[in-house]
């Protein structure tokens, strides 16, 4: 039986030992690499080529939807389970529609995590018993709905900055993390703005928490 690998992300190292330590007691998986930001978790999975990731939803530097987004485009071998605290259904859609294999709530237990890593490992969906009161095939529909969204018109980096600036990173912080120019950061800020039609740091944050890019606080 082939080993599955298995990468791990989550801002808190505390989580990140904890999902470890609850995966890698479990027969068939192996834990390969670990990341505590979106921007390393995405590269980590194009370096390791795991079969899957578990991200959580809300990260440093950009969250689990974008990271999913980039993985699943990058890396097809690579399924992707989300963590989130959110059981709204918006949140689930905009998931399944990034790439995300399963949806996980924080406070499901350990039986139901690794049920969600073994369906992806298998290329299943799976959702967290809380939202399976409706079907995921009526999830799926949804994500199928084409609704034109403005952002869609933003590039890679350019959704990444759009993160980074709600989090009140600056140009220098961003292109750090990222691997750029604090420049070519302000370059990717204005043209995100401009797209979005946003004048200053505030609407910026508005626009993140109105689409589920920050949370309150």
């Amino acid at each position: 039986m082939k080993t599955a690998r298995v990468v791990v992300a989550d801002d808190h190292q505390v989580v990140v030992q904890g999902l470890k330590a609850m995966l890698e007691g479990v027969a068939g998986i192996t834990i390969v690499g670990e990341a505590n930001d979106g921007v390393t978790a995405v590269a980590a999975t194009e370096r390791l080529r795991p079969d899957v990731l578990v991200v959580d939803m809300m990260m440093p530097g950009i969250n689990g939807l974008e990271v999913a987004r980039q993985v699943t485009r990058r890396c097809p071998g690579t399924s992707v389970v989300i963590l989130s605290m959110h059981n709204n259904e918006g949140y689930v859609v905009e998931a399944l529609r990034a790439g995300a294999k399963a949806y996980v709530l924080k406070g499901s237990d350990a039986e139901e995590l690794i049920t969600a890593v073994s369906e992806a490992i298998e290329g299943r969906r799976y959702l967290s018993r809380a939202l399976s009161e409706r079907a995921i095939e009526a999830y799926v529909e949804r994500t199928q709905e084409t609704v034109f969204d403005i952002a869609d018109t933003l590039t890679e980096r350019e959704r990444e900055v759009l993160q980074m600036v709600a989090q009140g990173m600056s140009n220098t912080a961003m292109g750090k993390l990222m691997g750029i120019s604090p420049r070519t950061a302000e370059t990717h800020r204005s043209n995100m703005m401009r797209k979005l039609g946003l004048k200053n740091h505030m609407d910026v944050i508005r626009y993140a928490m109105q689409h589920g890019l920050i949370t309150e606080g």
